[in-house]
């Protein structure tokens, strides 16, 4: 037996009512406009020889001039025992007593932080590290509810926080980085004096906080959104609803799409009562955040490839195969993928984000899974030659993070790499502060390429958030949470965790007019239910 949360209807259980006029549903249309700002160079302009210490300097750069705005209005008035605190333009321009604020990037040194040079120094090979939950055993565990990183004690054990910047590297100390989310990659403003160890005693923080908010319909309207006229707003219907959803995590298993075929169902408007019907009809657009697929490869532990190559050396025969072996791949799950799309697509645009266990590319930003993958839904894509590279098919393969306007509202997403490896970094389960604190980081992804896999980047860091969106949306979260946070100058953003769907069978399902979101779950009941 099946069914979803919703309210049933009696009516479905009796004969269809002939005499009657049956109103014809039609889903509401939407605007979509997407945005290249994660969009990799094509072919031979796309080089990976490159520094990332680079892609450090130019963070810091672009991120340097709002962090001294706003640390020079909280910092310029601070005085301590009749002395003013001052600006110093380096870190190693600090001088040991004097009370004074810099502009640095953050490092974090932590005791089990992946360190690729070292395990290339042990082996000559490397196979996939252990995972880790944290990457301090201990953090959190000196003071109960610390928000932040445990600083390191005397005997130096702990995560060391660091400053630095083009001249050096300063160490931070001082209890109040306790209460602090801090990452490496993080542009921050401190203020406080070295002491006698040479260790910088923090007494105030402040981040770059949130960009500038574009106004709704900004991309379309152009200057008369900025100047509050409605150009083209009055002719635009009432928006519908946008359907967010992430880790379907199909395998291709029969016995494994029981919830997949329900969610199709009720978004093609095929189950439950009239009135939900009527409601599926006003979801004008879905978009997939990541993990669409089942992780069919996992790397093996280093204990498992000893193990295999043991057993295969044990059962060798003469004939032996070397390089790609075609019976090792599956296409059932890319398969039933594009199958299911494939029938959702004469219904409704999807948007389609890419994850960790995706068939593209593992460092971010992860590019579009390519249309080869969709021999059903590509005839949905824009065609490759087409001269108008701003044209958008009814499916769009974007990137991961991806950023795009819908109705009028910036929205900015990701496949949830960068707030699973934020929470490595911290103590404490609270995924919406973290997403909060990237955002005011003006950073979507803060810890690449410390700890997550990027492209290095030479000109700029596209990691660096121009515009502040209007919804912040992370998908393959552990479960559904949202929040607004506003920011210095009325700026708000709307922050939704979109669960996995395969393991809690939940989809969000948010309105256009208000942003408001609201969760849609399908449960299996019965003998066997998953």
């Amino acid at each position: 037996m099946a069914a979803t949360d919703t309210d049933t209807d009696t009516s479905l259980l009796q004969k269809p009512d002939m005499s009657a006029d049956h109103a014809t549903l039609t889903r509401t249309p939407s605007a979509y406009t997407p945005h290249p700002t994660y969009r990799l160079p094509p072919g031979s302009a796309r080089h990976y020889q490159n520094q990332y210490a680079d892609m450090y300097f130019a963070r810091l750069a672009a991120l340097k001039p709002p962090t001294l705005a706003i640390a020079a209005e909280s910092f310029n008035a601070l005085s301590i025992a009749g002395e003013t605190a001052r600006r110093v333009d380096r870190v190693l321009d600090v001088r040991q007593g004097e009370l004074c604020w810099v502009v640095g990037t953050c490092y974090m040194e932590m005791p089990l932080k992946p360190n690729v040079l070292e395990d290339i120094g042990k082996e000559h090979w490397i196979a996939a590290p252990p995972l880790r939950v944290k990457y301090d055993e201990g953090v959190g565990l000196a003071v109960e509810g610390a928000r932040g990183a445990h600083p390191a004690g005397a005997d130096g054990v702990g995560t060391q926080i660091m400053l630095e910047d083009e001249s050096g590297r300063l160490r931070l100390t001082g209890g109040f980085l306790r209460g602090c989310l801090l990452v490496t990659g993080a542009i921050v403003a401190v203020v406080g004096t070295e002491n006698k160890d040479g260790d910088f005693e923090v007494l105030d923080l402040r981040v770059p906080d949130l960009p500038r908010h574009p106004q709704r319909w900004e991309a379309d309207d152009g200057n008369a959104a900025l100047l509050g006229k409605k150009l083209a707003s009055h002719k635009r219907p009432e928006a519908g609803k946008v359907a967010i959803v992430s880790g379907l995590g199909i395998s291709g298993d029969e016995g494994d799409t029981l919830t997949l075929d329900l969610l199709l169902e009720y978004l093609l408007g095929e189950s439950t009562s009239s009135a939900d019907q009527e409601d599926a009809s006003r979801i004008s657009r879905l978009v997939i955040a990541g993990n669409s697929l089942s992780h069919a490869s996992p790397i093996p532990s280093r204990q498992d490839m000893l193990t295999a190559a043991s057993k295969n050396a044990a059962k060798a025969s003469g004939t032996r195969k070397y390089g790609y072996d075609s019976a090792a791949y599956n296409a059932a799950p890319t398969d039933r993928l594009d199958q299911w799309l494939a029938s959702l697509l004469p219904s409704m645009p999807i948007t389609l984000l890419p994850g960790e266990q995706d068939p593209t590319s593992t460092s971010l930003p992860q590019q579009p899974i390519h249309a080869a993958m969709f021999p059903h839904s590509r005839n949905y894509m824009a065609p490759p030659t087409a001269k108008d590279s701003s044209e958008v098919g009814w499916f769009d393969s974007q990137t991961n993070p991806a950023e795009f306007d819908l109705d009028g509202f910036r929205f900015l997403g990701t496949g949830g790499q960068p707030v699973d490896d934020v929470y490595k970094y911290i103590a404490g389960e609270e995924r919406l502060e973290m997403m909060e604190a990237m955002l005011r980081w003006r950073l979507s992804a803060p810890t690449a390429p410390d700890t997550l896999p990027c492209y290095p980047f030479q000109d700029g860091d596209q990691f660096v958030i121009k515009e502040c969106p209007h919804v912040f949306f992370v998908g393959n979260q552990p479960k559904f949470e949202t929040t607004v946070i506003e920011g210095p100058v009325g700026q708000q953003v709307r922050i939704v965790a979109v669960p996995r769907f395969k393991e809690t069978g939940e989809v969000v399902v948010m309105d256009m007019e208000t942003l408001v979101p609201e969760v849609v779950r399908f449960e299996i009941f019965g003998e066997g239910a998953q």
